[in-house]
């Protein structure tokens, strides 16, 4: 296909226009061939069929998604008794004003614990009972710059679970949590 395209563009003659033209048709069909007889292989056989995991069609998606916000709040609603949230944040950041209440929701909704960290030493009017930071996220090993910053802390283990920076929404804050408390890597794709 390359060899008669470059002859084509080189020396665009009507024949080898249409040599390149008929061969590129020849595979496309070939492809569209490879593809039915794909398809056709996955229906005949559930092994091969990625959608009875993770479904595509609209009713099956909601079906999914109803099923994995069940264990997603089942899980969450045993989060406090292993968990708390350090959450850092600066007065001057715009996106904090914008993640705070987020976080605030969240946690009152699941009773998890969260201690509010100012990294820049000014308050918040969604938690006004925090922390100057004093390096905790270098003891941590995490990102010592960049807020807002969700900070999940394993009390069992002594260790913290990096959740995420930057804006997001209450649902996905609940979906990472969920993820990173409860799936190994590689079981929920």
């Amino acid at each position: 296909l390359r060899e008669l395209k470059a002859k084509a563009i080189l020396e665009p003659t009507p024949a080898n226009v249409t040599a390149y033209i008929r061969f590129q048709r020849a595979q496309l069909d070939r492809a569209s061939l490879f593809s039915d007889v794909w398809q056709r292989a996955i229906w005949q056989d559930p092994e091969l069929d990625y959608t009875l995991q993770r479904p595509v069609s609209t009713l099956g998606k909601r079906q999914w998604q109803d099923s994995r916000s069940a264990e997603r709040n089942a899980a969450m609603a045993q989060l406090s008794e292993r968990y708390g949230l350090f959450y850092f944040f600066a007065q001057s950041c715009g996106a904090c004003e914008v993640m705070s209440p987020i976080v605030q929701s969240v946690a009152s909704t699941w009773h998890i614990a969260v201690r509010a960290i100012s990294t820049d030493g000014g308050p918040s009017r969604h938690f006004p009972n925090y922390t100057v930071e004093t390096n905790q996220r270098s003891r941590m090993g995490l990102e010592p710059k960049v807020t807002p910053a969700v900070v999940l802390w394993d009390a069992q283990t002594g260790r913290p679970i990096p959740i995420g920076y930057g804006v997001m929404s209450a649902d996905e804050l609940q979906d990472r949590i969920y993820l990173l408390t409860s799936k190994e890597a590689g079981r929920d794709y």
